[in-house]
């Protein structure tokens, strides 16, 4: 019986599956059958341990599934790229209690001048207990959430390469560089832009390849301050990509345009920046002992399928795109976010029918809007007459709070709505952390189960408890009666009705348990 109080159940620790038919799919091979295949040893394998797969691991092992992933690179990255975690992954990371680590490591910053570099605050009044941007390096990133992922009890083994895989109606025989074989019931590749799973499953990767590229590396410099400064203003009058940041004592962080797309996939040289630096600044600034060095270039590509079989994609693997945003990282993790829950429930056996499918229905398209919205920062970035009039117009329309306030929702994903169909406006967006009488709403989703928010007192989650936790709390700051929460914390349903929260429960949980 439910009680008003916060009520949960401990998950089983049998691992069941519903079949899933892969049958006459393009990219699917058939392996030898019966006594000749090996023993299923894991439910996943996430080829990749960068941010994306971490969180994978992590958000699967809520739910105990038996996951291990495979990271090609022996070691951690040598460099500390600073990058920023957006409103939407704070909250993420927040409905997991992962945020006051992350805070440790970063610096917090104001929610705005995300789009194209047009130098705008964010608008007021943004529907988010974390509106802001904490720049945090990458490897710590990386390391918290592998971390989390190993405290939960994923295993994740370095030095090890997907070379090649099968997939049959039961599961997917991975094969590593060394000739290892490995089974699982999934395997999901998150081995980033030039993802070997993506390649070795024959998914296209449409999209249009770099036109332009950009050095970027932090090293010392050999001239004041002062100079600098003077000197980046000066250019970022007609090119907003050139920058020389501070990055600690004498180091800076700088990125430099290039003129022509390069070929080379190894890293630029030391010589290279000063070549640049010259043509564009005059100077070369005296750069020396750089700590790292590297290049991007605008490539925007989005795969075509999401999921072919018991293989799927996520995070760079799927989607590709400039940097300009700063949306890489965070459109990944939320990938894996939206994932998680759905294949573990595959996994456990109380899926619904299409409730994997339903990945990539609702990241597909958000994936194709930060495609087109970086491909619109880039012509804004240009330094051609035409483009700089766009820009000069688009930063007097921004001065509009609708459009800005649209503009950062787009950046921070907080903008995000899935169809789940005709309802109020709040039915498939995520819900902000609000106060409840237990606290904050989103330390109630540390576990990674759906939550029925209930201001009536008078529903129950019967048969899905065991995976629906219920907070009767009739002082929950809402404008609507109840809501019940996917794990991944957007709304899905409305109303007061048990009959309709039934029929909803069973929409996206599954049938009840008894």
């Amino acid at each position: 019986m439910d009680s008003p109080q916060f009520t949960t159940e401990p998950s089983s620790n049998d691992t069941v599956e519903r079949d899933v038919t892969v049958g006459d799919v393009p990219g699917l091979r058939s392996p030898t059958s019966g006594a000749d295949r090996a023993p299923l040893m894991f439910d996943v394998i996430i080829a990749g341990c960068g941010p994306t797969g971490a969180m994978l691991a992590a958000e699967l092992r809520l739910h105990d599934v038996r996951v291990l992933v495979l990271e090609k690179e022996t070691e951690p990255v040598p460099f500390a790229r600073i990058v920023g975690l957006h409103i939407r992954s704070l909250e993420l990371m927040a409905m997991r209690g992962l945020l006051d680590r992350m805070l440790e490591h970063g610096r917090q910053r104001p929610a705005g001048g995300f789009f194209a570099a047009i130098t705008k605050p964010a608008p007021k009044g943004l529907d988010s207990a974390h509106a802001y941007l904490l720049g945090i390096p990458q490897p710590v990133i990386v390391h918290l959430l592998e971390e989390h992922a190993i405290q939960l009890g994923a295993q994740v083994r370095r030095g090890c390469a997907v070379a090649d895989f099968e997939q049959d109606d039961e599961g997917v025989t991975v094969e590593l560089a060394d000739g290892e074989q490995l089974r699982s019931r999934y395997l999901v590749g998150c081995d980033g832009g030039r993802s070997t799973v993506r390649k070795l499953l024959g998914v296209g990767f449409p999209g249009e390849p770099s036109r332009t590229e950009t050095l970027i590396g932090e090293m010392e410099v050999g001239v004041p301050q002062e100079e600098i400064a003077a000197k980046v203003t000066e250019i970022h009058e007609t090119d907003k990509r050139f920058s020389l940041r501070p990055f600690g004592e004498e180091v800076y962080r700088v990125v430099v345009p290039v003129a022509e797309v390069s070929d080379r996939a190894e890293p630029p040289t030391l010589e290279d920046f000063k070549q640049q630096l010259r043509a564009i600044a005059g100077t070369d600034f005296g750069v020396r002992s750089p700590r790292w060095l590297s290049r991007f270039g605008d490539a925007t590509r989005l795969a075509e399928r999401y999921r072919v079989g018991r293989v799927l994609l996520a995070g760079d693997a799927a989607h590709i795109h400039p940097p300009t945003g700063g949306q890489g990282l965070n459109l990944g993790v939320q990938d894996a976010f939206n994932l998680g829950w759905k294949l573990a429930a595959q996994i456990r056996g109380w899926a619904p029918g299409t409730l994997l499918d339903t990945y990539q229905a609702e990241r597909h398209p958000v994936a194709e809007d930060v495609l087109d919205n970086t491909r619109a920062q880039m012509e804004l970035l240009s330094t051609e007459p035409g483009p700089q009039a766009m820009r000069r117009l688009l930063t007097e329309l921004m001065d509009l709070d609708e459009v800005n306030r649209l503009l950062i929702e787009k950046i921070t994903a907080i903008g995000i709505r899935y169809d789940f169909g005709e309802g109020p406006d709040l039915l498939g967006r995520r819900l902000r952390d609000i106060d409840v009488k237990q606290g904050h709403l989103y330390g109630l989703l540390h576990r990674g189960r759906g939550l029925l928010l209930d201001r009536t007192e008078r529903l129950t989650v019967g048969g899905w408890s065991d995976r629906v936790d219920h907070l009767a709390d009739p002082t929950a700051v809402l404008d609507v009666p109840c809501v019940l929460l996917r794990p991944d914390g957007h709304v899905a349903w409305i109303g007061d009705d048990q009959q309709d929260l039934d029929d909803h429960l069973s929409r996206w949980f599954g049938k009840p348990a008894n």
